[in-house]
């Protein structure tokens, strides 16, 4: 046998060798396995606030404190909030201190306590009727996280507070917004 020869046979045998490694550790590889998942969302129901009522003290006395009562229908602030029934909710007043004169030239102190509202999760439609869901005498100030009701998808606030008129109040009719900002919690 030559060298050539020989060295022909080594490498016959390093390559057998080699291809043998391969397919043996090719065994290896059909172990893998792999799985394929989803991602999915849901997206809420967008919320929609309204104020259905204004908060309304009527005609009101130079130095006589008048109250808007949040169970008077006649009186009570009434914003409504609609979106997933059942989904929890943030509420946050931006309450005004002041009523301000047509002119902007007279202010009209108005206040609200820690009982000036009422919410409530049934739909009952009005500050004299509420239904069985109605979370009772709240801090318009601090607002209790509330689910919308899963019913009818509805929550209402009913809202009441005080103006304090001064004994020389100027004549006139007197305003200012009350804002709500509603949000979905997460839960």
């Amino acid at each position: 046998m030559s060298f050539r020869q020989g060295t022909n046979t080594i490498a016959r045998l390093l390559l057998c060798i080699f291809v043998a490694v391969i397919i043996g550790t090719s065994s290896f590889v059909k172990a893998q396995d792999i799985a394929t998942g989803s991602a999915t969302a849901t997206i809420l129901a967008v919320l929609a606030v309204s104020a259905t009522h204004d908060l309304v003290f009527g005609d009101v006395l130079q130095g006589v404190p008048k109250t808007a009562d949040k169970t008077l229908v006649a009186d009570a602030g009434v914003f409504q909030i609609t979106g997933a029934g059942g989904k929890e909710i943030s509420m946050h007043f931006q309450l005004p201190d002041y009523l301000w004169n047509s002119t902007n030239e007279d202010r009209l102190v108005i206040a609200f306590s820690g009982t000036d509202a009422d919410i409530d999760t049934t739909a009952a439609g009005t500050p004299a009727v509420h239904g069985a869901g109605a979370i009772v005498d709240q801090d318009p100030h601090n607002l209790t996280d509330t689910s919308i009701g899963a019913t009818d998808n509805i929550l209402q606030i009913f809202l009441g507070g005080t103006v304090y008129p001064t004994v020389d109040q100027r004549a006139d009719a007197y305003a200012a917004d009350i804002i709500l900002t509603v949000a979905y919690t997460g839960n």
